[in-house]
């Protein structure tokens, strides 16, 4: 049991030197990631002048609030290029040595993942604390220390389906050469229904029910309401529920994807 886990804690260095690499490209990405966030700064300034009152529970500053959090959470949870990397094994039979050597692929992928997080994080966090703190005026924090512990639970969950959801849509490699297509469209329902584009709870409350059974909800949106305050009482339980069960179910998606694709990978000769 130890050696297997020493595999993968090898793997998860071996990232951490090859993630390393990439540290400038990363720190640039998220500077420039910054001009969207002032964009968004003078919309709903604009918005909550005209209107001259709050929106669901939202005024100026909580708005705000709830971009830099999403801001935070998304650099956090986010994969990044996991996708394109799998696809390339794939496509290029890298995936060939796994075949033969007592390490999950799946296994392997989520150590990567876990070193490229840990690096993006350090890199990332610099110009994003500066953010938080020229905004500090919004910033209001938790009371109970319970809500962090929430939060966080609910953000590991968000990052690992974050990461079963992008590898399932790697698998696609198998099929087809190239997955750009696909991932984009799935990366454009995620941006809009997991609460990059706007908090999910301004919605009216019919199209809440609906977006709260999908998966898109808990990949971003859930950790921040939670960490807000907006998700309490047995509205948290049943997100937790829900959540919990999503995660089951991209993992499961995950395995399943992996198997099929190998099936049809050694039947045309890979």
């Amino acid at each position: 049991m130890m050696a297997k886990i020493d595999k993968y804690i090898s793997v998860f260095n071996i990232g951490l030197q090859n993630t390393f690499v990439y540290r400038w490209n990363y720190f640039l990405r998220a500077l420039f990631g910054l001009i969207p966030l002032a964009g968004t700064v003078f919309l709903w300034r604009a918005i909550f002048r005209e209107r001259g009152g709050g929106l669901h529970g939202y005024d100026y500053g909580t708005m705000i609030y709830y971009y830099l959090l999403a801001l935070l959470v998304s650099n956090l949870v986010t994969p990044t290029e996991d996708e394109w990397q799998i696809a390339a094994d794939i496509r290029e039979g890298q995936i060939n040595s796994f075949l033969t050597k007592p390490l999950s692929y799946l296994g392997y992928r989520f150590s990567i993942f876990l070193s490229g997080r840990l690096v993006y994080t350090a890199v990332t966090l610099p110009p994003i604390v500066l953010i938080f703190i020229y905004f500090r005026h919004y910033i209001a924090l938790p009371d109970q220390a319970i809500t962090y512990v929430y939060a966080f639970i609910s953000m590991l969950m968000a990052a690992f389906m974050q990461f079963f959801i992008t590898y399932s849509l790697a698998m696609m490699a198998f099929w087809i050469l190239e997955i750009s297509t696909i991932v984009f469209i799935v990366y454009s329902f995620e941006y809009f229904l997991g609460g990059q584009m706007f908090p999910i709870d301004i919605m009216p409350a019919g199209v809440q029910a609906v977006m709260k059974w999908l998966p898109f909800y808990y990949e971003l949106f859930c950790p921040i309401a939670i960490f807000l305050g907006r998700l309490q009482g047995a509205a948290l339980a049943q997100a937790f529920a829900i959540q919990s069960g999503w995660l089951l179910l991209t993992w499961a998606a995950a395995r399943a994807m992996w198997k099929r694709g190998l099936g049809h990978y050694q039947a045309v000769g890979g």
